[in-house]
């Protein structure tokens, strides 16, 4: 029986029919049953980051997305592009995080999808730069573009193409595995 792995999953978008986080529910479904998932549904209410605010209480709902990290063995991001970059809330939450090391060695697997022909490249590269400096292991097959995200997902959020599939498959393995969390 293999360990249990448990990853949380954040999607980079508040719109309520997300591509992005049908598609991250897809994902999670596809999971091994080793593979527990937790979804962080807090984004929306992170107060705007503040150095002044970030302090060893802090606001609430800050503490528990640092919480949550802390427990989770890895994490999938799943988000959209805005304005040729990561989404202002995703950001946000990732600016809360920077002092406080949550991130810093843990395996991180970044998903952008867009129906646009370039699949969130701009976001997935501006998202990559943050999580390298804040020390996240991107894991093997950890970085996803998928471009036309209408043309491979049915309106049920079904993932309907198999080489998509199969890409997600090949990410959910290497994030899927164990390691200590010591580095």
């Amino acid at each position: 029986m293999k360990k249990e792995i448990q990853l949380l999953a954040i999607s980079g978008s508040l719109r309520e029919k997300s591509s992005n986080t049908s598609l991250m529910n897809a994902i999670i479904a596809l999971a091994e049953e080793h593979v527990r998932f937790s979804v962080y549904g807090g984004l929306g209410e992170l107060p705007h980051f503040n150095p002044d605010l970030d302090v060893e209480e802090g606001p609430a709902t800050v503490g528990e997305l640092r919480r949550q990290l802390k427990e989770a063995d890895g994490v999938l991001i799943c988000t959209p592009e805005y304005g040729n970059g990561v989404p202002g809330s995703l950001k946000n939450a990732l600016d809360w995080i920077v002092s406080s090391g949550e991130f810093v060695n843990k395996r991180v697997a970044v998903v952008t999808a867009s129906p646009s022909p370039m699949g969130g490249d701009q976001a997935n590269a501006s998202l990559l730069l943050t999580l390298n400096m804040i020390n996240a292991i991107i894991v093997d097959h950890g970085v996803v573009m998928i471009p036309h995200i209408t043309l491979k997902m049915s309106k049920e959020g079904a993932i309907t193409d198999e080489a998509t599939k199969q890409q997600l498959l090949a990410m959910l393995a290497s994030l899927g595995q164990p390691h200590s969390k010591a580095l």
